[in-house]
């Protein structure tokens, strides 16, 4: 704080500025001086993004597999047995790209099923297994 040097012997308010600006102009010196250094020095050519699939994805629909409380079974909402279901799942599993199952089951469903469905999906060759579940609050379809 400065003092002043009038008859008045009061304490002056004003703030002395010069050193946060000395401050400043040495960090502006250093910053401009390091940011090139931060540079990479290695150049590589990077992929560039593109939102469209390959064809061999888009050909490959995912199946659904819908499991009732009931233990009823539907591929693609068609009523199958197990043991149809079971041999769907070997040849789906045999398919290049090989297609997503994707299981939807019933809030009550058990999970024994559900894991019996998973180990016999996993027994028949099937890599991509996904969940369709609903968002919280959404309304049921």
């Amino acid at each position: 704080m400065a003092f002043s040097s009038g008859n008045m012997g009061g304490v002056m308010a004003e703030i002395n500025v010069t050193p946060l600006v000395d401050v400043m102009l040495v960090l502006l010196i250093i910053f401009m001086i390091t940011a090139p250094l931060a540079a990479h020095k290695i150049k590589v050519e990077l992929p560039i993004a593109s939102l469209e699939k390959p064809p061999e994805e888009v050909a490959s629909q995912p199946i659904t597999l819908t499991i009732k409380a009931t233990g009823d079974l539907y591929w693609n909402d068609d009523p199958v047995t197990e043991a149809t279901m079971q041999a769907q799942l070997r040849v789906a599993a045999q398919r290049t790209p090989q297609p997503e199952l994707q299981i939807r089951a019933d809030r009550d469903t058990e999970y024994q099923l559900i894991s019996t469905i998973m180990s016999d999906a996993k027994n028949a060759g099937m890599v991509k297994l996904g969940f369709i579940t609903q968002a919280h609050g959404a309304e049921p379809r």
